[in-house]
């Protein structure tokens, strides 16, 4: 029976479904389904026990009468799954993300009938990777001076500090509360308790962010609320947004705030002491070092910057029109890590996502690009990333958000962003092995800017 099993084939079509994504049909015949039913009911005949019957007696349409429904779902389950493995192994797809099956629930396995389901995917786009070998690269050069030291220690009195409840809020105070996203159906599509909103500080001009979203005048909307005060938010849904239904559509939010907090600073000699710091001498002087550390992040990432930048302009490939939900969300999950990585304040990481679902199609759309483009690169390179350097990458971000690194690592493990971590050590590497190859020249860091800043004013010429 397994021979003939494995001699029947399913007839497999792969179907396009746009840039970028395929839909795989599958037939699996009737004979192999009809196996696979005996096989998991013969199975269960050996071992089932009902009341008044002996374990592997009891009769064959008892058997089907309480058991059969749960036997057919997981013959189902596995028959879908083995198919579908072998049909990538078969048309050698490169599935991205997580297969879409169409109407899942509604596939049911028939005795004497062949089971047909469809699967959509997303795979890389074919392209070509040009020449990785001696890439021009300029490395800026920066100095820690005695002014972003100061400007660091002013930043760690307020994360130091504490929190003072006040009745109602003020520019740079901080709400925490229960919100609903709404649609113009009426629907809600997110809510979530625990929700912090700033209000917006003066030198924001009113611009402000709620649930990860940019409100031009966030001021305005707000008012000066108080706890229990039922608030909302007009907005507009951002084209990257991640629930597709609401893109460029008006939303409103609901907002009640429990509690309204304002940071005061911690004393500069309270941070001494709680650091274990001899004097403030000692503590600018670690801050100093850390600062450091960060700058060589930060040249790095600027040359990791420009190689993506070369890999972008060179491949050339068919993207989708628009983002999906799941393109979205992963080009928001790239893109908080490795501002996390580059360590970045919470606050302004949220701002910086705010302004990625804001962003163009056309500026997606290269992320997207990227993706695909490191991918392949990492293939090509024999890129691999080891259980220690996800620890150590994890130990790094912790350091520089002020955390232990096995609280960090929970909370990216809850939040499912621990293969993110994976991700981006991996694209890391890939860059990493191109800039070796690479024609390097040194640059100060005022020159780096002012070059990044013609080209893009150029760009949005």
């Amino acid at each position: 029976m397994a021979n003939e099993s494995t001699e029947r084939p399913n007839k497999v079509e792969v179907v396009d479904a746009g840039p970028s994504r395929k839909t795989v049909k599958i037939l699996i015949p009737k004979e192999t389904v009809d196996e696979s039913l005996t096989t998991s009911m013969g199975s269960l005949a050996l071992e089932a026990e009902l009341p008044g019957f002996r374990r592997g007696r009891v009769p064959q349409r008892l058997l089907e009468k309480k058991f059969g429904s749960a036997v057919r779902k997981q013959a189902k389950e596995t028959l879908i799954a083995q198919a579908f493995s072998k049909a990538l192994e078969e048309t050698k797809l490169r599935v991205v993300g997580q297969p879409q099956a169409s109407e899942f629930d509604k596939i049911e396995v028939v005795p004497g009938k062949d089971l047909s389901f469809q699967i959509d995917v997303e795979v890389s786009p074919d392209f070509t990777l040009p020449d990785l070998s001696g890439i021009a690269i300029k490395r800026p050069t920066a100095e820690v001076t005695d002014e972003l030291v100061a400007t660091e220690l002013q930043r760690l009195l307020v994360q130091e500090g504490s929190l003072e409840d006040v009745t109602s809020a003020t520019p740079g105070d901080y709400l925490t509360g229960h919100a609903k996203v709404i649609g113009p159906d009426g629907k809600v599509y997110f809510e979530q308790d625990g929700i912090v909103v700033q209000a917006p500080p003066a030198d924001k001009n009113g611009k402000g962010m709620i649930v990860g979203l940019n409100v031009d005048d966030l001021t305005k909307q707000l008012g000066s609320p108080k706890a229990g005060d039922v608030i909302t938010v007009k907005a507009k849904g951002p084209e990257n947004y991640e629930f597709e239904q609401l893109r460029g559509k008006d939303i409103k939010i609901e907002y009640k705030p429990a509690r309204i907090d304002r940071i005061i600073p911690a004393k500069i000699e309270d941070v001494i002491a709680r650091f274990g710091f001899s004097d403030e001498a000692a503590l600018k002087e670690a801050i100093k070092s850390r600062l450091t550390q960060r700058v060589a992040v930060e040249q790095q990432s600027a040359m990791r910057a420009q190689v993506s930048k070369f890999l972008m302009d060179k491949v050339e490939m068919q993207l989708p029109e628009r983002l999906t939900t799941s393109q979205a969300a992963r080009n928001l999950e790239r893109r908080r890590l490795e501002l996390m990585y580059r360590g970045m304040e919470p606050q302004k990481i949220e701002e910086s996502l705010a302004d990625l679902r804001n962003a163009s199609s056309a500026d997606a759309a290269r992320e997207l690009k990227l993706f695909f483009i490191l991918d392949r690169a990492a293939e090509s390179l024999q890129v691999r990333v080891t259980e220690g350097e996800v620890n150590a990458r994890i130990v790094q971000m912790a350091a520089e958000r002020g955390e232990r690194p096995d609280r960090l690592r929970q909370a990216l493990i809850n939040s499912n962003q621990i293969n993110g971590i994976f991700q981006q050590i991996r694209e890391h590497k890939t860059i990493d092995a191109i800039l070796a190859k690479a024609q390097i020249t040194e640059i100060s860091n005022e020159d780096y800017v002012k070059e990044l800043q013609a080209e893009n004013k150029a760009k949005k010429k």
